[in-house]
């Protein structure tokens, strides 16, 4: 079905090209860069900008609240991505129907029609023209980037994968010129968590390269990621005839799934550690510290949790694994963290 499928997209060479990296890093620009450079080839270029397409309350689930917690909004902001790959889906299915989206659809919808518009140039005569996405995102984790891996995978498309690595001071000063800068506190949080492609732990990232944007991006960097396109266009991806693969995403799922729940869990304890150190009558300078504290810890935490899930564990199914209890037994240990923490800055303050 998929093979069918798969020549719905015009029977133009298509490829998902992948920007990640720190927010301010640069994706943006270099999305311009390459869709300037495509449209000199011929192609037919979109980015897909996810600052764009997704709602901005989704993204403000994340700023600090003033009790020093950070809210999930976990499950949001899954949706609203899942519902970006939908609408690719959805034109990769039927590009005749351009600026339809699926009724349940939680993007915004001038934003996708923006992102579609140069799709909708009459095609010279002969061969289709190349087809590129361009997905502009910090995508932090691997199991974000191998959502899109899946989707090239099932309609046959090239892949790859452009990492722009930016130091963290430039980073948070180029956000702080933006007319709408993100919290630095955002930043510094997915500082933590970003997972930068390895292709020696995932084979699927193979068709990656590592870009240093603290600088201007030369003309040679642009062509780089250009030979990485072309290669993906012309080396696109097929269903795997064995599970290897769907064992690496059942990995990720798993481990998503284990690090979310403790995450959940874990922040529970923090509400339950501010709310100790208020009957305690801790100054406000000191709750602010302990808040501080507590989430630096919890993002060591479950960064080594996670870790420790894809690396160590021996499971390869979420069913191989009681997940139940190995949260129960992740979130134990962050609660003794969490109680050292707070005694720490109880007897402070006695």
């Amino acid at each position: 079905m998929a093979a069918e499928e798969a020549g719905r997209v015009g029977r133009a060479a298509a490829c998902l090209c992948v920007l990640c990296g720190l927010p301010a890093a640069g994706k943006s620009t270099l999305a311009r860069e390459v869709r300037s450079a495509a449209a000199q080839r011929g192609w037919r270029a979109a980015v897909a900008a996810y600052d764009d397409l997704i709602p901005g309350h989704a993204f403000r689930t994340r700023v600090v609240e003033a009790d020093g917690a950070i809210p999930s909004g976990h499950t949001e902001w899954k949706l609203h991505r899942e519902a970006v790959l939908r609408c690719i889906e959805q034109f990769l299915e039927k590009p005749q129907v351009l600026a339809e989206l699926p009724d349940s659809c939680q993007i915004n919808r001038a934003a996708w029609e923006q992102c579609i518009h140069p799709l909708r140039q009459p095609e010279a005569s002969g061969s289709p023209a190349p087809l590129l996405f361009l997905l502009d995102d910090n995508f932090y984790y691997p199991s974000m980037r191998y959502e899109v891996h899946q989707l090239a995978r099932k309609y046959s498309l090239g892949f790859c994968q452009v990492y722009l690595h930016c130091d963290l001071e430039s980073c948070v000063s180029r956000n702080q010129t933006r007319s709408e800068p993100i919290p630095t506190e955002v930043i510094l949080e997915m500082v933590k968590r970003l997972e930068s492609p390895n292709p020696q732990k995932n084979s699927w990232e193979t068709n990656s390269i590592s870009l240093n944007t603290t600088d201007d991006l030369p003309k040679c960097d642009i062509q780089r990621v250009m030979e990485l396109i072309s290669c993906a266009l012309s080396n696109p991806l097929s269903p795997a005839e064995d599970d290897t693969e769907q064992k690496e995403a059942d990995r990720l799922k798993c481990a998503t799934s284990v690090v979310h729940q403790t995450d959940q869990a874990c922040r529970r304890h923090i509400s339950e550690a501010m709310k100790t150190a208020r009957e305690k009558q801790v100054p406000p300078e000191h709750m602010r510290s302990l808040a501080a504290q507590l989430n630096d810890s919890k993002a060591a935490f479950l960064h080594n949790l996670r870790r420790h899930l894809l690396k160590e564990a021996s499971f390869s199914q979420e069913e191989d694994i009681d997940v139940e209890r190995v949260v129960k037994r992740a979130a134990d240990g962050f609660e003794h963290e969490k109680t050292e923490i707070l005694l720490r800055v109880i007897n402070e303050n006695k």
